[in-house]
C-alpha cells in the first residue's frame, strides 16, 4: 500500500512531493462565442421580475387601410388599427462549487481553492458559451419544425428561398443547401469566390432586400481550412471592441473560428424529418448570426460567493466548501419562450420541443410532429427581423 492510499482528502495533490510544484495546463475548450458581437445586453429586458419569467412589448408595423376620398359618398372611412405584441423571456441560474479537507494542506502544501478561485472566470465563460450555443440550436429546432413539420396545422414549406414570403411562418428561417457544401470543390471552372457562393446565396435567400451590411459566421476548423485554401480570407482584419476578426468578402462575414458543435444530432434530424413538411437534406450546420441577435443580461445574485465550514468533519480536522453562483437571461431576438415557466432551464431545455403544451426533448416527440413547436416560438411578423440563420449543408 502506498503512502497516499489513506489520504482520501488529499491524494490528488500528494504527488507534488515527488514531482515538484504544480503548473497549470492551458484550457483548450472550443473557442467561445459568448464574448463576440452576436451577444449584447438588451435594455428592454427587466432582470428584477418576481417570477422566473419576464416579458417585452412592442408595436407591430401598421397594416394601413387607405381610403379614397369622395365629395359625393358620405360613408365613413375605415380606420387603421394599431396592434402590439409581447414575448416572454426566462431566467436561469447556475452554481459551481468545491470542497477541501482543512488539514490536507499540511500534507500537500497546496491550497485547492486557489485553483478554483483563479479559474472561476473561465468556468463562467464556458457556461455562458454553452448556453448561447444551445439557444442557437434551440432556435434552429424551432425553425426546422416550421419548415419540415406541421406544427401550425399546415405542412411546412421548407426553408428560405429567394422568392418566398418572409411573413409566412410555414417557411422556416433557415437555408438548406442540400447536398452542396458551403465551400465547393476547386476546379478550373470553380475558383476563388465562386467556391463560397453558398454563404452568399444563404444571405440573399434569408434577408432578401434587407440584407445586412455584415454578419458573423461561426466557422468550424473544416470551413476555416476551406476558406484559406480558396484564398478567401481578407488580408485586413476588422476590430470590433477589443476583438480582431478575420473576414471574407471584404468584411461581409466576420469569422468566429470555433470547433463547437453547431450541427444537430443525427437522431434529432431523423425525428424532425418525420414531419409533414419538406425534409432537410444537409446534415451539417453553420450559423450566420447578426450583431446582437442574442441578448444576455446578468442577474443580480444576493450571495454570489459563499463559504461554508464544517469544523467537526474529519474528526475535527474540518471541511470547507466554496460556492459560486451566477445567472443570466438569454433571449434570441424575435422569439417567445414557450418552454417550462416554473424552473430555471438547463442548456438541454433550450433545445426542447413543446408537444401539446409539454416541453419534451426532440427525440422524445411523437412522429409526424403534428402538434409541436419549439421552445422558442417565432413572434415577429416577418422573418426578416430575425438574426440567427442556420445554414444546412454537406
Amino acid at each position: 500500500m502506498s503512502a497516499i492510499d489513506n489520504l482520501a482528502g488529499a491524494d490528488q495533490f500528494v504527488l507534488q512531493s515527488v514531482l515538484g510544484q504544480y503548473s497549470d495546463e492551458a484550457y483548450t475548450n472550443a473557442r467561445k462565442i459568448s464574448s463576440t458581437g452576436i451577444v449584447s445586453s438588451n435594455p428592454d429586458v427587466n432582470t428584477d421580475t418576481e417570477t422566473y419569467m419576464g416579458q417585452m412589448r412592442w408595436h407591430q408595423p401598421l397594416n394601413p387601410t387607405i381610403n379614397v376620398g369622395s365629395l359625393t359618398d358620405s360613408t365613413d372611412g375605415v380606420t387603421t388599427d394599431i396592434s402590439s405584441a409581447f414575448l416572454r423571456y426566462i431566467k436561469t441560474a447556475r452554481t459551481h462549487g468545491s470542497e477541501k479537507v482543512n488539514l490536507q494542506s499540511v500534507i500537500t502544501q497546496e491550497d485547492k481553492f486557489k485553483k478554483i478561485t483563479r479559474d472561476f472566470g473561465e468556468t463562467r465563460n464556458r457556461d455562458e458559451h454553452n448556453s448561447v450555443l444551445a439557444v442557437c440550436k434551440g432556435v434552429t429546432i424551432s425553425e426546422v419544425i416550421n419548415g419540415a413539420a406541421a406544427g401550425s396545422g399546415q405542412a411546412g414549406l421548407g426553408g428560405q428561398t429567394f422568392e418566398n414570403d418572409p411573413t409566412d411562418s410555414r417557411y422556416g428561417f433557415y437555408v438548406d443547401l442540400g447536398a452542396e457544401g458551403v465551400i465547393s470543390a476547386a476546379s478550373t471552372a470553380n475558383i476563388g469566390a465562386q467556391r463560397a457562393t453558398g454563404f452568399l446565396d444563404a444571405m440573399g435567400m434569408a434577408f432578401k432586400d434587407y440584407e445586412p451590411e455584415y454578419a458573423y459566421l461561426m466557422a468550424s476548423p473544416r470551413v476555416m481550412a476551406s476558406l484559406r485554401a480558396a484564398n478567401l480570407v481578407d488580408s485586413d482584419r476588422v476590430t470590433d471592441g477589443n476583438v480582431e476578426f478575420n473576414t471574407i468578402f471584404e468584411g461581409k462575414f466576420r469569422l468566429i473560428p470555433t470547433r463547437a458543435m453547431q450541427s444537430l444530432s443525427s437522431a434529432q434530424l431523423t425525428k424532425l424529418n418525420t414531419g409533414a413538411g419538406v425534409d432537410l437534406v444537409g446534415d451539417l450546420t453553420t450559423f450566420i448570426v447578426l450583431p446582437g441577435a442574442i441578448s444576455m443580461n446578468a442577474l443580480s445574485i444576493d450571495t454570489p460567493v459563499e463559504i461554508d465550514r464544517d469544523a467537526s468533519a474529519f474528526k475535527g480536522g474540518g471541511k470547507t466548501e466554496i460556492w459560486y453562483r451566477w445567472g443570466n437571461i438569454y433571449h434570441p431576438a424575435g422569439y417567445n419562450w414557450v418552454g417550462d415557466e416554473e424552473k430555471f432551464p438547463s442548456d438541454a431545455e433550450y433545445m426542447y420541443g413543446v408537444e401539446s403544451g409539454t416541453p419534451t426533448a426532440v427525440t422524445g416527440l411523437t412522429d409526424a410532429l403534428a402538434d409541436v413547436t419549439g421552445t422558442w416560438e417565432r413572434k415577429t411578423a416577418s422573418a426578416l427581423t430575425l438574426g440567427i440563420l442556420p445554414v444546412f449543408h454537406q
